[in-house]
């Protein structure tokens, strides 16, 4: 064990730097594992934390004054009920800011879908006027408790008790009105009510759904929320951050063992005296076998500790979600046993990697076998074995030996160089998809219209103004392009198990540009285009036609396009306002999409038209869901120095293998005349020629696996196919002449060493 311990010490010393990158790729890849656990747990945990400590309800339905609610407690599956609760819906406004709320009559003592009190108190029969916000309609309004709200249009305020979380769909002020819980003296005017369900099997949700519907009357229902909408919501882009940092995370681990088992074969080529001294001198095959075993596990090891710690101590102080995901994560019961299990599983597959090639050591004879390049004493070139056809007709040409030698050297073995070449590739074809997310990140935020919001911003009038008047304002201001009138209500789908986005944008002389990603817009009547998640909802595909229900009357669609839908998750039909027109010829437009014109500053385009509509206009900007993203540029450039530093490591390899073996043929490449300098020149061309092969695969794998991997992200999330953006031709090509060039330049100084050295040191290589 002694002696083990010894030549493992004099190998580390030799091959520093090599288990320095070994160490740091580890703590990246497993860095990365752990973010991903993370942000999973980030994703998911904190709603159903809410949910099941304020035993929320998994069906809401929102209906008419009319419904006759009290049928449903005879339904199959319904556990228990919260409500009929009374709603009214109106605008709230605080410090400049509007939005749009539902006041809920809310009794002193709930036994369902009992918000969770973030700051403040609960309703207080002594504050007749109080009322309780929910969290994210609290942060829109810059609203605390204390404060005092005022209802718009009229003379009437509330006070601010408190601000509570709730497991029902958040706020959002193009989508979702805010809830805000109040006493019934707070609700004037009901206009609807609203009643949740407890179920006794989940699962069932949409058969509750279309129970209810039928025992109620589809004309009284207004909107259907449910527990797996709410729940998908408030995962958002976490959820994606967690599958971004896992897919990535185990495409590095796959490289970095990958990169290992190379690592351990080229030195087994390069020591094969060495390894044969060892055995000569009494060291047993297992023994052989434990000392690049337990060298290797040693640096996983290391650098696995490293990055478990490194999250434990200073995890909850990364800025953003991050920081957030891993300090709630840190307070899971399961934490302390997934932070032992990530690491450990990445030290055994490394090991695993390590095993296979280590195993090839211990098969090594104790007695060194001739080398191919010495025969009965004498020299003859054999650089990577006989020179082919081509090889010998490039020389007949004149094209210079180094360039011939350099390129024969690297493919002369097939099977060790396509496998070379194939993992110094995975590292770059991962580094392509990264690129590729990056890319299609910035084309979310630099061309808008083409992933389905042309429009800047919403515009909501009040009863002040008229379409007209509405157009007119709109209109007049010289950075508006264009105003599209529209209504969106909520329909029943078939089989009434759920509601669905119904939007009515533009009119037939001025359509609304929404960005398809198959099929044609729609300009005929009845004619609509849809979004993948409700293509998935009710199981139809462009081209057929489709019923729903509003208000108890029916719609029915031709869907002739598939529209890019970033909201609602992809649950939309839309079509033209004067489409619903002619189901409903008093309908009138309830909101404006602005186009502006580019260069545009929104803020300050929002800003002048609310001033300008002098307290009509409520005015918001369209959220572009590239804005929760942007973490992902952080996530790809941290993944990119991964990959690279793993593809560092590869190359490392490459060249210590092709100088090592170039040592045998350094005699002979002397001897037919060649110069230092072209000798060197024969162990850059190689190392280059297998960076270019490798650049080449990786660019060309890469950019199709991007496209698809991306868009069927788009499909699972509802948005669809169709976002995917490759990186820019030039940039490809920066990217693989920047690689082509580093391996060239990485390889010059060992490679110029290797052809100075002198005679004795040679021999000595051959012998």
């Amino acid at each position: 064990m002694r002696a083990t311990l010894r030549w493992a010490h004099s190998d580390l010393r030799t091959h520093r730097g090599e288990a320095l990158f070994l160490v740091l790729a580890t703590v990246g890849i497993v860095l990365s594992l752990l973010l991903a656990t993370a942000l999973f747990g980030y994703a998911t945990n904190p709603w159903q934390r809410v949910f099941e400590q304020t035993r929320g309800a998994h069906v809401w339905l929102h209906t008419a004054r009319s419904a006759q609610l009290s049928k449903l407690a005879g339904l199959d599956g319904v556990e228990s009920e919260a409500g009929p609760y009374a709603t009214e819906t109106t605008t709230l406004t605080s410090h400049g800011t509007r939005a749009a709320v539902e006041l809920r009559a809310t009794p002193q003592h709930l036994t369902i879908g009992r918000p969770l009190l973030a700051s403040g108190h609960w309703l207080d029969p002594a504050s007749p006027d109080g009322v309780v916000l929910e969290s994210h309609l609290a942060r829109a309004l810059l609203a605390e408790p204390g404060d005092t709200l005022t209802l718009l249009d009229t003379a009437r305020t509330v006070t601010v008790l408190g601000i509570a979380d709730s497991a029902e769909p958040r706020y959002d002020p193009d989508e979702q009105p805010g809830l805000v819980w109040a006493p019934p003296s707070v609700v004037h005017a009901p206009n609807g009510q609203v009643i949740g369900v407890r179920l006794t099997n989940p699962d069932d949700t949409d058969y509750a759904v279309q129970r209810a519907v039928t025992v109620l009357g589809a004309g009284v229902i207004g909107e259907v929320a449910t527990w797996q909408q709410a729940r998908a919501e408030a995962q958002g882009d976490n959820r994606l951050l967690g599958q971004v940092l896992g897919l990535f995370g185990l495409g590095a681990l796959i490289a970095a063992g990958l990169a290992v088992h190379g690592a351990i074969t080229t030195r087994i080529r390069g020591h094969l005296r060495d390894i044969s001294i060892l055995k000569a001198i009494g060291f047993t095959p297992g023994q052989v076998v434990r000392v690049f075993l337990l060298q290797h596990i040693a640096y996983a090891l290391l650098g696995a500790v490293t990055a478990a710690a490194l999250t434990r101590s200073l995890g909850s102080t990364l800025p953003g979600r991050l920081g957030d995901a891993i300090a709630l994560w840190q307070g899971l019961p399961g934490h302390a046993v997934t932070l032992v299990a990530i690491p450990a599983g990445a030290v055994l597959f490394i090991a695993a990697t390590t095993g296979l090639a280590a195993w090839r050591a211990g098969r090594v004879p104790p007695v060194p076998t001739p080398l191919p390049s010495v025969r009965g004493g004498t020299t003859t070139p054999q650089v990577g074995g006989r020179l082919s056809a081509p090889a010998r007709r490039a020389l007949g040409l004149r094209v210079p030996p180094a360039l011939v030698l350099g390129w024969h050297t690297a493919f002369a073995r097939r099977t060790r160089s396509l496998t070379t070449v194939a993992r110094l590739a995975l590292p770059l074809l991962l580094i392509v998809v990264a690129m590729s997310a990056w890319t299609t990140i910035s084309r979310f935020h630099s061309e808008p219209g083409r992933i389905g919001l042309p429009a800047a911003l919403t515009v909501h009038a009040d009863a002040g103004l008229d379409d007209r008047d509405t157009r007119a304002l709109l209109a007049r201001d010289p950075q508006v392009a264009a105003a599209y009138p529209g209504v969106e209500v909520a329909a029943l789908v078939p089989g009434q198990t759920a509601t669905i986005a119904l939007r009515g944008f533009g009119t037939a002389h001025a359509p609304y540009p929404y960005a398809l990603a198959e099929g044609r817009p729609a300009r005929g009547a009845d004619e609509a285009v849809a979004g993948q998640g409700l293509l998935d909802l009710l199981d139809v595909r462009v081209g057929d036609w489709v019923r729903m229900t509003v208000s108890n009357q029916p719609q029915i669609l031709h869907i002739v396009g598939r529209s890019i839908e970033t909201e609602n998750a992809g649950r939309v039909i839309s079509t033209s306002l004067d489409t619903l027109r002619e189901n409903d010829p008093t309908l009138s437009p309830t909101l404006y999409q602005v186009r502006l014109r580019p260069g545009t500053d929104v803020r300050q385009a929002a800003g002048r038209l609310t001033a300008a509509g002098d307290g009509h206009l409520d005015v918001h900007t369209v959220t572009n869901p590239a804005d929760g993203l942007s973490r992902l540029r952080g996530v790809a450039a941290g993944v990119i120095a991964v990959l690279a530093l793993i593809g560092l490591i590869e190359l490392l390899t490459t060249i210590g293998g092709t100088v090592r073996e170039g040592e045998r043929d350094l005699l002979a490449l002397k001897a037919i005349g060649l110069s230092p300098r072209q000798i060197t020149g024969v162990t850059v061309t190689a190392t280059a020629c297998t960076a270019l092969a490798a650049a080449l695969a990786g660019t060309a794998l890469g950019a199709p696996l991007a496209h698809w991997l991306i868009n069927t992200q788009g499909r699972s999330s509802g948005i669809g196919a169709g976002i995917a953006q490759g990186p820019p031709l030039a940039l490809l090509a920066v990217f693989g002449t920047a690689a082509v060039l580093g391996a060239a330049a990485l390889s010059a100084l060992p490679a110029t060493r290797a052809a100075r050295r002198r005679l004795a040191d040679t021999l000595s290589a051959v012998a």
